[in-house]
């Protein structure tokens, strides 16, 4: 577990290094290109909801919105559900840099993945995924963690 661990961290530092390399300016920053993406897949969003799915505080992706919105990346509409928690979507000029962000992956990945096995790469992605969950239910490592008390700093409330 700890090798897959290491490996996945060691792959998130060469794709964050990767992604400066081949974005460009207007792409800078991984929070800003998840950003966009996450807007692009799922639609209009409030910044909250943004938040809970990247699992940060909403206080740390506003500035981040709010530099896509200067920028005119996306725009700030109401939300029918909540009077305060404004919805944010995609402009069209958002809406085209998160295309552009998707050709450039598919390319990029191509020439990476060459000579993994579909089946490999699928086997990979469901591993990762089951680890995730375990990770985002609480109950599974939160006993662990607080088994030895004062070893470490105290667990905050993600995942419970």
């Amino acid at each position: 577990m700890q090798s897959v661990v290491d490996e996945t961290i060691a792959l998130h530092q060469w794709l964050a290094w990767v992604s400066e390399q081949i974005y460009g300016e207007d792409a800078r920053g991984a929070s800003r290109r998840w950003t966009l993406r996450s807007l692009q897949r799922g639609g209009p969003q409030t910044v909250p909801a943004l938040a809970r799915a990247r699992v940060v505080r909403r206080q740390s992706l506003q500035p981040v919105v709010d530099a896509l919105a200067r920028e005119g990346l996306v725009e700030l509409r109401p939300n029918p559900r909540h009077a305060r928690s404004e919805l944010v979507a995609l402009t069209r000029r958002g809406a085209d840099l998160a295309e552009r962000l998707d050709r450039v992956d598919e390319r990029v990945l191509r020439a990476v993945g060459r000579g993994v096995a579909v089946r490999e790469l699928e086997r990979a992605a469901a591993t990762l995924r089951a680890l995730r969950a375990g990770f985002e239910t609480g109950a599974r490592w939160r006993p662990a963690a607080t088994a030895g008390a004062g070893e470490t700093a105290r667990p905050t409330s993600r995942g419970s």
